[in-house]
């Protein structure tokens, strides 16, 4: 009798054991979905959702439309294609124009979760590419939110936009106002804001992250009249909407250059004849040139992005922060996110060999200021090289164009965007931040300098945990600042405090205002000393205000 009770009792603790804690079949709006059930651990369960639609097929050149939704239980347990874009190479295009879909992550403990926080991932690529769709290159999916989701406790959801011309092209009127992709992303947003809670997530605390053209939609979200009261919190990696990649102040000038390409005229009719043109040859008329110089740096070769349409985005970003005056906003920059950009700009800066002449920091200026003419040129110059002395290093001249780029593409208008939301708050909290963790690929047998800091993108594998989730790529300290990472970006999305939630951080970092300036610096070894203030600020000064403060030469 006894070893019989022991039986059951070992029957019914291994039936605990191995229960599966899910939603099962969940009801959305369009339909009923199923995912698929993963074990984490003892007690650790996550369900999984992929390719969830949340607008019909677009018709081109048109705000998404709702699904007409589905008969029966739509499996959700493979990505679906990523939105019609170039491929690396720019030789041809990969993708479909069927790509409104997204992917949720729920994880459970010993009981299905109930309203979790939500954090709404959007990718970068310029507004040209990208995607959440599965691997982004052999086995290794980067925007997987797994381990956001099981570390920090949240429902993690990542979507599709649309990209290039079919997310981008605009003729500046309103036969084809642009903005399509950030409809989609708004699409997506109010899809999870309506549905989340069948999920398990909590609708009125949903939290937007994302990076470069990812972090600027993100800002473009909050500062949208078309948000209001559907986003809690938000977060811009490498990217702001006051980027100067970030709006095209002349849409119809790149939309005439790409109709010539594809045989369209530049009048009345150019509209109806972009529409029906085939969308493969109307991706390829729009490829960029990927090796710039000094005098045409690579930067202003990023034609597509967001445009003031009128809706989408009322008036210039910098005029509607007052539409985020809710929202609680963390924006940074990493500390050599130019590089990417300035070393095919001036492709010395990576040479061990190569001096990089101080001529190129001149025209690579020039470049940036243009529009102020020599006296913006000379004030630059001056600016960035007060610290040379007589004989600087090589590696201070190759320091100081990666540093121009920086400033000029990304930490300065973050920082401009962090005064701006902390002037226009009322109940929304502004945190800023400096990403430093160095490249893993810094040192002599790779094509990075030894000097390296953190460079674009340098900064998605830590939020998103691969140290955890591929340790054999990473050493514990990079774990570290990956932990870190994930503790303050989920804490935030629970709170609206990076400091106060279920994990813990290295320092607290205080909140941003426009008296103390306060940041926090993020690597491997944030500690007390990491929070410092008045990031970069004589840079900002001189880009913000005595750059602009110059005559501008008559424009075109």
């Amino acid at each position: 009798v006894r070893m019989a009770k022991l039986e059951i009792l070992v029957a019914i603790a291994v039936a605990v054991f191995l229960e599966t804690v899910s939603l099962g079949v969940v009801t959305t709006e369009g339909g009923m979905v199923q995912g698929e059930n993963l074990r984490l651990g003892f007690r650790r369960h996550m369900d999984r959702f992929r390719g969830i639609p949340f607008a019909d097929i677009p018709v081109r050149f048109q705000k998404p439309q709702s699904h007409p939704g589905w008969e029966g239980i739509l499996k959700t347990t493979e990505y679906r294609k990523r939105c019609l874009q170039l491929n690396p190479l720019q030789t041809d295009t990969m993708g479909s124009e069927d790509c409104l879909y997204l992917n949720i992550w729920v994880p459970h403990g010993s009981s299905v979760s109930t309203n979790l926080p939500v954090m709404v991932w959007i990718y970068g690529g310029g507004f040209l590419v990208g995607g959440s769709m599965g691997a982004n290159f052999w086995d290794n999916y980067l925007y997987d939110g797994q381990e956001i989701a099981d570390r920090g406790d949240v429902i993690v959801v990542t979507l599709g936009y649309r990209v290039g011309p079919m997310g981008f092209l605009s003729t500046g009127d309103s036969d084809m106002p642009g903005n399509y992709g950030l409809w989609d992303q708004q699409a997506a947003i109010a899809w999870v804001h309506r549905n989340i809670r069948a999920f398990g997530g909590n609708p009125d605390n949903i939290t937007i992250f994302g990076e470069s053209a990812g972090g600027a939609s993100v800002s473009f979200q909050t500062l949208t009249p078309h948000n209001k009261g559907i986003i809690k919190r938000a977060i811009s990696q490498s990217g702001v909407a006051l980027c100067p990649w970030a709006v095209n102040k002349n849409p119809r000038k790149y939309a005439e250059e790409v109709a010539l390409k594809v045989n369209c005229p530049t009048d009345s009719r150019m509209a109806s004849c972009l529409k029906m043109t085939d969308p493969v040859i109307l991706t390829m008329a729009t490829t960029v040139k990927l090796f710039g110089s000094p005098d045409h740096p690579i930067v202003n070769n990023l034609a597509l992005a967001a445009t003031v349409d009128g809706d989408f985005l009322p008036d210039e970003p910098q005029n509607l922060f007052h539409n985020a005056a809710e929202i609680d906003y963390i924006a940074g920059a990493n500390d050599m996110d130019g590089h990417l950009f300035t070393s095919l700009d001036v492709p010395s800066v990576n040479s061990q060999l190569l001096d990089t002449d101080p001529e190129d920091v001149k025209r690579l200026l020039a470049s940036y200021t243009k529009e102020k003419g020599s006296a913006g040129v000379a004030e630059a110059y001056s600016t960035y090289t007060s610290y040379w002395g007589n004989k600087p290093s090589r590696e201070t001249i190759k320091k100081t164009v990666v540093a121009i780029g920086t400033d000029y593409i990304f930490l300065v208008p973050t920082q401009t965007a962090l005064y701006l939301h902390a002037a226009a708050a009322t109940t929304g909290r502004t945190y800023s931040y400096l990403f430093s963790e160095p490249n893993r690929m810094g040192g002599l047998l790779t094509p990075y300098p030894s000097w390296m800091g953190a460079d674009h993108t340098d900064d998605l594998q830590y939020v998103f945990g691969k140290p955890f989730s591929t340790p054999l790529g990473y050493w514990p300290s990079h774990r570290d600042i990956s932990g870190y990472m994930i503790a303050y970006w989920t804490n935030f999305a629970k709170t609206g405090d990076p400091n106060s939630g279920d994990l813990k951080v290295p320092v607290a970092w205080p909140k941003f205002n426009n008296n103390t300036h306060q940041f926090l610096e993020l690597n491997h070894n944030t500690d007390i000393n990491s929070v410092r203030q008045q990031q970069r600020l004589r840079y900002v000064h001189f880009w913000t205000s005595v750059l602009q403060s110059l005559p501008s030469l008559i424009s075109e």
